[in-house]
């Protein structure tokens, strides 16, 4: 148990230090940093996607032989709806800070930019939360390094998210005390959800391989529909996709290495 709220705390702590980049620096990023950073985030996610929940949801339904991969299946799809469920509620990411597209409801901008984010970072708290309690209840599949590995992982593609937020936020004339604090609010739901999702993982851990598959499937949703059109978008979209590949390999050389 002592290692459950460190882990859940671990990408917190990378979105509040990124929010913090607004009292060090004076000008908002770059568009060609912020396609950088974004892409770079999308490679993380990616790679935790893969060897962090959906590689072991299908080890541990082994015992079903041909029919190991529907439970991963199952939670998959499931994290894919959930996603396009909120996505209905809450503003679409990469519409949200496009000045050029205006807004999508009547809510200020900034506050279509939170709450954007903020929907964002719920399946990432999840995902730690379930890898964590995977490994509280004795998965063979989960080591600590493995959970390590994604929280550690997630908090460094939340370092640059945090400053994509509080950056702009100033920029626009909000202060700096207000635009790291509405940076920071935007993470706050991560050791939230990841603290219920062990709670919830805790009654049901025959269900681990599902909850694993549907933090994945909740993460690649907000890949596809998110990070890779802002990582894409205007000219030099190159520079997204060569940071997308760095963050996929350092995220996959982690989960490896702290296995």
């Amino acid at each position: 148990m002592s290692v459950l709220i460190p882990g859940l705390l671990i990408p917190f702590l990378g979105t509040a230090s990124g929010s913090a980049c607004v009292f060090f620096l004076r000008r908002d990023f770059s568009v060609s940093l912020q396609r950088a950073l974004t892409g770079f985030a999308a490679g993380v996610m990616v790679a935790a996607s893969i060897w962090s929940l959906i590689v072991p949801a299908i080890e541990q339904s082994a015992t079903l032989g041909h029919w190991a991969f529907l439970p991963a299946f199952l939670g998959f799809w499931l994290g894919i709806l959930f996603l396009l469920l909120l996505d209905h509620v809450i503003p679409h990411l990469h519409r949200s800070i496009n000045q050029e597209e205006g807004p999508r409801s009547h809510l200020p901008r900034t506050a279509m930019l939170v709450l954007a984010v903020t929907l964002h970072n719920i399946p990432e708290g999840m995902a730690v939360g379930v890898v964590y309690a995977g490994l509280h209840s004795g998965c063979g599949e989960i080591t600590a390094g493995g959970a390590l590995a994604l929280a550690l992982g997630i908090a460094i593609q939340n370092f640059p998210e945090g400053a994509i937020i509080s950056m702009p936020l100033c920029a626009e004339g909000a202060s700096r005390q207000r635009s790291f604090w509405l940076g920071v609010l935007s993470g706050a739901v991560e050791p939230i959800f990841g603290a219920l999702t062990i709670l919830a993982a805790a009654q049901i851990v025959p269900a681990m391989p599902v909850l694993l598959s549907f933090a994945a499937g909740a993460m690649l949703y907000v890949v596809v529909e998110e990070l890779i059109p802002e990582m894409s978008a205007g000219r030099h979209s190159n520079i997204g996709v060569l940071l997308f590949a760095v963050g996929f390999s350092l995220m996959m050389a982690l989960d490896v290495a702290l296995e």
